[in-house]
């Protein structure tokens, strides 16, 4: 959400606002995703929200450029033109005319985006800095003590590790199927 938003901010007013934004998304983009998670989740500690928090902050410039992108392309057409010849405020016109036009590449980018949010959250419970262990987690499944058992239970580490790719699996295919159904140049004519 804050992505998508920044990125609506960053494209309507362009100039100074545009740069000073995509500067603070460069940075977020030039530090590796799980570096950028561990980074967060040691300053912050274990918790639920704080890995909520982690894998949400390194979700943020992909959505960010995406909707950016498109804002860019809808800013300056008949119908936004229209309402600020109208006399329509910047707020008007961003929420009713801008970013109608950017919701279909925000969902597909952040349903692509859930299964790298599963991987990043498995990863930081895999490592000890993810959701504590009472709360249940395929990371935390695949650490811990559980790895003794590894030679004579090997359904511990394979359940979980199966269940994890397949979750990450079927959140790639709804993108591309929510891609096939909401990008226009996509269907058939």
């Amino acid at each position: 959400m804050t992505g998508g938003l920044t990125g609506l901010t960053s494209a309507f007013y362009g100039g100074k606002v545009d740069a000073g934004i995509q500067r603070i998304m460069d940075a977020l983009m030039a530090i590796p995703t799980l570096i950028l998670a561990l980074a967060v989740m040691a300053a912050l500690g274990q918790s639920l929200f704080n890995v909520i928090l982690a894998v949400g902050l390194v979700q943020i410039p992909r959505s960010n450029r995406i909707v950016r992108s498109q804002a860019m392309s809808v800013r300056e057409s008949e119908y936004a033109l229209a309402a600020r010849a109208i006399g329509a405020g910047d707020l008007r016109i961003m929420l009713l005319h801008i970013l109608p036009q950017c919701i279909a590449p925000w969902l597909i980018i952040a349903s692509a985006g859930l299964g790298t949010a599963i991987i990043a959250e498995a990863s930081l419970s895999f490592l000890g800095l993810g959701i504590p262990p009472p709360q249940p987690s395929w990371g935390g499944m695949l650490s811990g003590p559980a790895r003794d058992y590894y030679a004579v239970a090997p359904w511990l580490a394979i359940w979980p590790g199966l269940a994890l790719s397949l979750a990450v699996y079927g959140f790639n295919l709804f993108g591309d199927a929510l891609r096939d159904v909401l990008d226009p140049r996509l269907r058939g004519t």
